[in-house]
Formats: structure tokens, sequence, C-alpha cells
């Protein structure tokens, strides 16, 4: 009998099996099975949520500091359990639907490290390489838990969640949460995009999470690594679901994050409890008094527009400079055109492959078309070896690409695709800020205190890095996104006696 290895739902802490199913192509380590929830699982679930509060909060914050410090461990290096394994003809066994969690007589399937780096890879395309990266980038945010949470509080002790109360000299502080939990709908294409969720649990906030469907693997290593830590399993919610499965994770929590494109943004605007990560458009800005240094900064450029294969959105998608546009795109495009796809198990691979070829295929068809009249460029055309779309390793590539816009207005000029691109485009300094539109993260190479003043008070910048610093660098004490903090928990203010309680 054929095995499969199957990845069931964690309803509070309890798995249970569907009769929805969809089922991935591991390629050489077989077919994964993943359970789907419907939303009808999802509200009655949200109805006991008070429970995994409950166990939360008989945890002081101090302690579920330490679970998560020892969890990054487990995540990074541990054999964690990860679904279970049945033959082809096993149907949905005592866990079936209606039936509660029961599983049995399906043995767990135990995950390593190297089998996550592996099956993570097949499913998303993503190399081993940036795989591990963003396992480093998962470890550090846990790990750092502490240093993280201070960033976002502004240094509160962490017993403001088990009190809900501080002092700061003679003031005291109330900060009370708004929620009994967090839904989280997860993307498929950057795995380290699951560190702005991990405080939560800390926070003592019960997650429910919609992983991404090329990525189910990510979130519920990380969810098994605190439950082997010490966390309530109540705590945990994880459902593989659909696009309605996932509208309802999001509108039944008392809040949502969700992640995606700028039609997702706009779907969920009128929802003020969800928060959603849109495109980042993320920018460089190079200033008059360092633009005649340009060459110092051609490695910042490359690595901001390249780095984990050019599908986070704080990648840089625009360079904008006062001069010297062609030389920079020369200079750069000949840097990006090095990139090349390589094997997803090549110890040197960069290059992501796309999961989906047809997206390769409509981004590909997108910029030829666009580069076709006036006012753009496709610099990296003149070093590549072959076009910007490639078929190489059994994969569908698309090569990186820096286009040289002579008109700031043109399609290409302030756009972003999942794979290494960026424009760049020239104007005065004068009229930068002004024209960048909403930006996840602008590195602005700059000592003019003048254009630093005008960035600082620009209401379109998220992050700013003042400085020749690539926009994919994240600190951990500052938020990356948002402060999650503050989007769970409100202060109120408070007079009286609060003297014993503080």
């Amino acid at each position: 009998m054929s095995k499969r290895n199957e990845i069931p739902i964690l309803r509070l802490g309890e798995t249970y099996r569907s009769m929805d199913q969809v089922e991935l192509d591991l390629g050489e380590k077989g077919t994964l099975v993943t359970h789907t929830a419907n939303p009808g699982l999802i509200r009655r679930d949200l109805l006991q949520i008070g429970k995994a509060k409950a166990a939360l909060d008989a945890i002081p914050a101090e302690t579920l500091a330490d679970y998560c410090e020892e969890a990054a461990g487990l995540f990074l290096e541990g054999d964690l359990e990860c679904g279970v394994e049945s033959g082809d003809d096993a149907g949905t066994g005592a866990g079936g639907r209606g039936c509660g969690g029961g599983l049995e007589t399906h043995a767990p399937v135990i995950q390593s490290p190297q089998d996550y780096v592996e099956s993570l890879s097949a499913l998303t395309r993503l190399p081993h390489t940036l795989v591990r990266m963003n396992m480093g980038k998962i470890h550090s945010a846990m790990s750092e838990i502490r240093t993280v949470i201070g960033g976002l509080t502004r240094k509160m002790p962490l017993e403001i969640f088990d009190k809900g109360l501080t002092r700061d000299g003679d003031l005291t502080i109330n900060y009370f949460p708004t929620t009994t939990s967090l839904g989280v709908s997860l993307p498929s294409n950057a795995p380290a995009v699951n560190s702005l969720w991990i405080p939560a649990p800390v926070m003592k906030i019960p997650v429910l999470l919609k992983p991404g469907r090329e990525d189910p693997f990510t979130p519920l290593r990380i969810v098994q690594a605190m439950i082997a830590a010490g966390f309530p399993k109540e705590a945990f919610g994880y459902y593989p679901t659909t696009h309605e499965g996932g509208d309802t994770l999001l509108t039944s929590c008392g809040r949502g994050i969700s992640f995606g494109s700028d039609v997702t943004v706009k779907k969920y605007a009128p929802y003020p409890s969800i928060s959603v990560h849109g495109t980042g458009r993320s920018k460089i800005l190079i200033g008059e008094d360092m633009i005649d240094r340009w060459e110092e900064f051609v490695d910042v450029m490359v690595q901001s527009i390249s780095a984990n294969g050019g599908r986070s959105c704080i990648n840089t998608s625009a360079i904008l400079v006062p001069r010297h546009r062609e030389k920079i795109a020369e200079a750069v495009a000949k840097r990006l055109a090095e990139i090349e796809p390589l094997a997803r198990d090549d110890e040197n691979a960069l290059l992501c492959g796309f999961a989906n070829p047809a997206m390769a295929e409509g981004i590909d068809g997108m910029i030829s078309s666009q580069l076709k009249g006036e006012g753009a460029e496709d610099v990296t055309a003149r070093f590549r070896k072959g076009e910007l779309k490639v078929e190489a390793f059994e994969q569908t590539y698309l090569c990186p690409t820096l286009v040289s816009c002579t008109d700031r207005d043109h399609a290409l000029a302030n756009t972003e695709f999942m794979f290494p691109y960026a424009s760049i485009v020239e104007m005065p300094q004068a009229e930068m800020v002004g024209s960048i539109g909403a930006t996840l993260v602008v590195s602005a190479f700059t000592e003019d205190e003048g254009f630093i003043e005008e960035l600082l008070l620009s209401a379109d910048i998220e992050r700013l890095n003042i400085g020749p610093y690539p926009t994919n660098r994240v600190q951990w004490e500052q938020p990356h996104e948002g402060n999650l903090f503050e989007f769970l928990y409100r202060r109120r203010a408070i007079q009286g006696d609060t003297a014993g309680l503080a």
C-alpha cells in the first residue's frame, strides 16, 4: 500500500481530519494532503476561544517569553511532529468529519530540519539556501522575543500582560486587550513573515492561522515548537482553508492580519479590525549630497533588490536619483544579471522558481508589453545570457530585471513583482518625497538635515532607514510593519489608588 503524508486541522490544540482535502506534489518526497476547514468549523471553534485565552492568562508573560526562546531552538534544530502518515485507502478514519480529532490509527510524521527545508522548497520553489535564511530570521525573532516586544511596547515590562498595569514614575499606565483572538491569513512566498504573529501568544492572545497553500509547513512547525516548549496547545488554531474560510477567519476573530496584493488591501479596507500587509513598493532615495558617491552603494542596491529571491515586500522596487541614472542603472544591472537560475539544492542558488508557471508567463508578458513603447528600457537585457523568462532545472524562472525609466509616470516606474525587479528614475531631490506614494520601506542615502526632516514627516513611509542601508534590513527592536502591540492592546486613562497593584 502506498503512503502519503497528511496535515490535519488543528482545532485549538486538537487534531481533526476533514473529508475536504487538497493534494500537493512534493516531488520525490511523495504526496502531501492538507485537510480543509470549512467556515462553519472555524466559527464553532471561536465559541471556545475563551478557554484558549484563559490558558494563556494562567501563565506569567515572563514564562511565556522563556517558552518562546526555547521554541526558537526547537524550530531551527528540532525534530517536530508535522502531520500523520497513512495509506491511500485510509479514508477519513477515526478522525473524519464529525468524528472529532482521533488519529489513533495513523503514525505521526516527524519532520527534521532538513525534511522541512526539502519539503518547503519542493512546494514554493525557494532554493534550500533561502529556506534556511528564512528559518534563521524566524529563529531570531523567537529567540529575541523580549527585544521584539520591548520595541513594540517601548520597553514596558512584560508584567503589563499579566496585570494590565505598570508604572512610569508617578504615572500608572493601564493597557487592556482589545480582543481574545488574532486571525492570520498567511502567504506562501516568504516564510519569514510568520515572525509578525509570533509575539501574540507571549502577549496572551490566541492565534488562528490560515497557512498559504504552498507553505503549510512553516506556521505548523512554529506552532509545534511552541507547544513542545510549554505553550498551552489550546492557544493555537491551524486551519488550511478556502478563500471563504480565510474571510471567515479574519472577520470572525477580534483582530486579523492578512497579506496580499492591492486587491487584498481594497477588499479588507472596510474592516478596521483587519490589518493588511499589501504591496511594499519599497524604495531607495539617493540625496544630492551623496549621489556623486553612487559607486560606493552598488552592493547595497543589488542586495536590496535581490535578497530573498526578490520575493519580500521589503525588497527595493524603485530607486530615485537626482542624476547619474544611466551610469547607476548599468552598474546595478550588470551585477543583477550575474544572478542566474541554479538547482534548488545548489549552495549558491539565489533565485526562486515559480510554483505556478502561469504567473511567470503573465509577468513576463506584462513587462514585455510595457517595454514596447517609449520611456523605459530593460538595462539587464544588455548583460543577460538569455531571455527574462527561463526554463531550467524543471522550473520556470524570471531573471533579475532593472528597468531604467526616462518617464517617471511609466507603468514600470512604481510597481512590484515577485522576483528581483526594480526601476530607476531620475528626478530632483525636492520632488522625491511627494512622488513616492505609499511605501513600506525607504532607505534614504543622505545626511541632508532638511531632506531627513521631510522624510521623517512623510505619512507615506512606514519604515525609514537613514543612510546607505539595504531596504531588507530588519532590526528586531523596531516594528517591521505596523505595531502588533498597539493593534492588540489599547491604553486606558486610569485614576485612583493603584499603588498596591502596579
